[in-house]
Parts: structure tokens; C-alpha cells; sequence
């Protein structure tokens, strides 16, 4: 626990004390806003501040901005590769040029010539053996070149029929999913992209800037803290005596130092756990010695009343 908020407590059991017989349901605290830390996701240098401490913001305003130029470029090689996904996929969705079928076309008929002639090559080859005026290597490389021959015909004739056939689910579903990849990797890096640039979550106070133009912070480290609300709430110690009596809902007064009039509004959160707990048993003594944190919200005028001014808050308990 810091130093100023054991002081806010030991004021408000003084005060608590003093003024029991008075104010019995009266408690001190001090004027407080949810702190929101951006932080930054990479270790690129700053290359613009668009705030100064003290700013009210809104929510989407763009308030650091760091180097882009390498996450512009990983976005760039990620768009080409999906376009080059895209280019295939359509390409099977299309099915085969017809001048690669017009080729594979000319490529059987070559090879159906080449095997006609290796038969009659070796109808010749054999007839000259018969007559011994043909070794027998002769007979065996003309059988050889047949068989060749045969096969080529049998290669062209497949591919002449696969590109016939056209593309087959299971390539287009490999293609389709490619495409989803390379869309998702390309997300992803628009995303980084985005957020080269710091913005404000919420509509609020900048508070303060952590880095100056030019430094490079580490990924994850605070770069601007901004105070969340157009109103900050009371932040206030519910003593034991009280807590019972003190929920979520509550009605609730709030006395603002620097404000003739008081404020209305109703109990937000109040601790579960106490601020203080003995180290050992909970004596009577003990127990009275334990306050609760609560926020209480209320509506203020026209301007945003500054956080750390000191309050007191009286409940509306009967």
C-alpha cells in the first residue's frame, strides 16, 4: 500500500472519529478516475505527439503514432502473396486454357505416330531375322523402342485426359484454403499497421506522456496514461461500523471541497476485502479498525472536476 492512500486512510478514521456524533454516516476520501495505460506494441521510433498533458480526448483520437514504414512494407509482401493465391485459385476455378488442350492434343497424335512407326519397325526387324540378315540385338532394341514408344503414348493419352477432366475438388479445396491464409496473414498485418498509431479507448483526460519524440519504447511498455469519464467519482473508505449498511445502489451525498453546493449520487463498487486487516485475531478492537474502498458516482456540472481534490461523502442510511 502507498504512502498517500495509508494518509487518506488515517485521515478518514480521524475525521470518522471526531465527527461520529455528528455525522455518523459521513465519510472522507478524495475526487478519482479509472487510469487506462496504451502501451506500445512495438519498438519502433515515435514520430509524432498529438496530445498535451492535461487534453480531453475522445475515443478513437489518435495520440502517439510510431514508424509504420516497416509494417507497411510486411503489408505490402502480404497483399502480393495473396493476390498470387487468388491468381491460382481462379485459375482452377477456370479449368485449362484451351491452347494447353490444343498442345496436349498434338503431343497424343505425335506419339501415336512415333508408335505406329516403332511397329512397323519391328514387323521389318523381324522378317529380316527370320531370314538371317538381322542379329538378334537388332530384334531386341527394335522391341525396345516399341515398348518406348508405347508408354510415351500412354503418358500423353493421361495428361490429354487429365486436362479434359479439368480441376478436382480436392485442388480447389487446397486453393480455396491457401486463399484464406494469405487473407488472414494479410489481416493481421493491417492490424500492426493500425496500430502504429496510439489511440484513446475512451473519451477522457491525458494525463501524461511517458516517451518523447524519436525514443524507441519496448513493445508493451506504458506510452500515455489517460484518465477514463467525463466525471471522476468519489473514492472513498467505508469504516466497519458502516459497511453493513453501505451496497452498490446506494443513494449517497458528496461534499466537493471548492463547491458551495453538494452533489447527489450512488454507491458503485464497494471492496469485498478490507484495506486494512489485522495480522492476527479480530478482535472487537480490531474489527473496528477495518474501512472498505468504495467509488461513488455523481453527476457534477458543466466542467470536469480535477482528480486528488479531497470529498466527503454522506450516506443515505436510515
Amino acid at each position: 500500500m502507498n504512502k498517500p492512500t495509508n494518509f487518506l486512510i488515517t485521515t478518514a478514521f480521524i475525521i470518522s472519529a471526531c465527527g461520529e456524533a455528528e455525522h455518523s454516516n459521513r465519510v472522507v476520501g478524495e475526487l478519482a478516475s479509472d487510469r487506462i495505460e496504451l502501451t506500445a506494441e512495438s519498438n519502433e521510433p515515435i514520430t509524432a505527439i498529438r496530445f498535451a498533458e492535461g487534453d480531453s480526448v475522445e475515443t478513437g483520437q489518435v495520440l502517439v503514432e510510431q514508424d509504420s514504414t516497416r509494417a507497411a512494407a510486411s503489408l505490402a509482401e502480404a497483399e502480393a502473396v495473396l493476390a498470387q493465391k487468388q491468381a491460382r485459385l481462379d485459375e482452377l476455378v477456370r479449368g485449362p486454357r484451351a491452347e494447353r488442350i490444343a498442345a496436349a492434343r498434338a503431343s497424343v497424335g505425335g506419339a501415336t505416330q512415333e508408335l505406329e512407326f516403332r511397329e512397323s519397325e519391328l514387323l521389318r526387324t523381324r522378317e529380316v531375322h527370320a531370314r538371317g540378315l538381322a542379329s538378334p540385338d537388332a530384334l531386341d532394341r527394335a522391341q525396345v523402342a516399341l515398348d518406348t514408344a508405347e508408354a510415351n503414348m500412354n503418358l500423353r493419352l493421361a495428361q490429354l485426359e487429365e486436362l479434359l477432366s479439368g480441376t478436382t475438388i480436392e485442388e480447389l479445396a487446397q486453393a480455396e484454403q491457401a486463399v484464406k491464409q494469405a487473407a488472414a496473414q494479410r489481416d493481421g498485418l493491417k492490424v500492426s499497421l493500425d496500430r502504429q498509431k496510439i489511440r484513446s479507448p475512451v473519451a477522457g483526460i491525458a494525463e501524461s506522456r511517458l516517451f518523447e519524440l524519436g525514443e524507441r519504447p519496448t513493445p508493451g511498455q506504458p506510452l500515455v496514461i489517460v484518465l477514463d469519464g467525463s466525471q471522476p467519482y468519489a473514492r472513498v473508505y467505508v469504516p466497519e461500523r458502516l459497511r453493513v449498511m453501505v451496497n452498490p445502489g446506494d443513494d449517497a451525498t458528496v461534499f466537493v471541497d471548492g463547491l458551495d453546493l453538494p452533489l447527489q449520487g450512488h454507491v458503485r463498487w464497494v471492496a469485498s476485502e478490507a484495506a486494512f486487516t489485522p495480522y492476527f485475531a479480530l478482535t472487537e478492537r480490531d474489527r473496528g479498525r477495518l474501512s472498505y474502498l468504495a467509488k461513488i458516482e455523481f453527476k457534477g456540472g458543466d466542467r470536469r472536476l480535477p482528480d486528488g481534490v479531497p470529498v466527503e461523502v454522506e450516506f443515505a442510511i436510515n
